[in-house]
């Protein structure tokens, strides 16, 4: 049986993070902070990734750090969802990745303390080659996936390219749902780098930004997909995007109790409407994340790298 929400996560603790000038130029998420120094940043970057942590754990949840060693010099390690996942089929992908300065970060060690808490990994699959051919798929930022029903929703961007999306999903068996996805800036719509700032993807729900859309008959096709797959539609509006309020995810504890994890921004955006539909589908596990949220042009769900893996004493039963 497919699953769709996990009991595990997996966040990677940042050494040098900052904003990032090489994503920035795609990104529009980010901004500098005055009055804070890189160092500053840094270590507030690392007390709210720490906080988050702790939240998780406290409410039953299964968590994997690893702290990043500064060897990946990578200022954005701190969202290992872009770079790595973890199937169900014991499997690891490693994706190409947009900016240079993130492509060392593959060689952290993710599948060594996944093992070491009880994961059964059976293939590592690497498509960062395709970064030579300056083809880049940005993991579950560029790829929305609807496991149970096997879609790939994605919005077409710099950071996700269709031939690799289309070999993704021909290779791991999913139905490629493609659009585009825009937002205002300086007055010129620009795609919006990653899909999962635009839709959210859950057992039961889906939040979604249709303004983002513009071309109708996408939006009407990702409309109709989702509802078919029986997924109630939580629109939002671009003001709420922008406070990433659809970059959340769902969870569930080691009890099976489910969560629906976001920032302190991006619940404070929705209307109180729209927080009574998300809590239909889990308790709502909110965090401070200002500065990652500033600098990183990411959010909660860019932090949480989910996984499927299984564990050995299935495997070896």
């Amino acid at each position: 049986m497919r699953k769709q929400v996990t009991d595990s996560v997996l966040l990677v603790r940042p050494s040098v993070f900052r904003k990032n000038e090489q994503t920035a130029v795609n990104n529009f998420f980010q901004r500098d902070i005055e009055n804070l120094s890189g160092e500053d940043v840094n270590r507030e970057a690392q007390s709210e990734f720490d906080a988050l942590v702790n939240e998780l754990k406290s409410h039953g949840i299964l968590v994997t750090v690893i702290q990043d060693d500064e060897k990946s010099e990578s200022p954005d390690s701190i969202f290992p969802n872009n770079i790595v996942s973890f199937h169900q089929d014991g499997k690891i992908i490693f994706y190409p990745m947009f900016a240079p300065n993130r492509r060392k970060e593959h060689l952290l060690d993710f599948e060594g303390p996944l093992k070491q808490n009880g994961y059964y990994v059976k293939l590592i699959k690497d498509l960062s080659e395709a970064e030579n051919n300056r083809q880049y798929l940005e993991g579950t930022g560029a790829l929305v996936l609807d496991r149970t029903h096997r879609i790939a929703y994605c919005a077409l961007s710099e950071r996700a390219d269709r031939t690799m999306l289309d070999e993704y999903c021909r290779t791991e068996n999913y139905t490629p749902i493609v659009f585009h996805a825009f937002q205002t800036v300086n007055g010129e719509r620009r795609p919006i780098y990653h899909t999962n700032v635009v839709l959210a993807v859950g057992e039961d729900f889906a939040i979604l930004c249709p303004a983002a859309i513009d071309n109708q008959s996408e939006r009407e096709e990702l409309f109709k997909k989702l509802k078919e797959t029986g997924k109630e539609i939580i629109e939002i509006n671009e003001n709420q995007l922008e406070n990433f309020a659809a970059n959340c995810l769902q969870v569930r504890n080691k009890y099976g109790n489910r969560f629906i994890v976001l920032s302190d921004k991006a619940l404070s955006s929705l209307t109180l409407y729209q927080t009574a539909q998300l809590e239909k589908h889990g308790k709502i596990i909110h965090q401070d994340l200002h500065v990652i949220e500033t600098c990183g042009g990411g959010s909660v769900r860019h932090m949480m790298a989910e996984v499927f893996l299984p564990k050995e004493k299935v495997m070896n039963a």
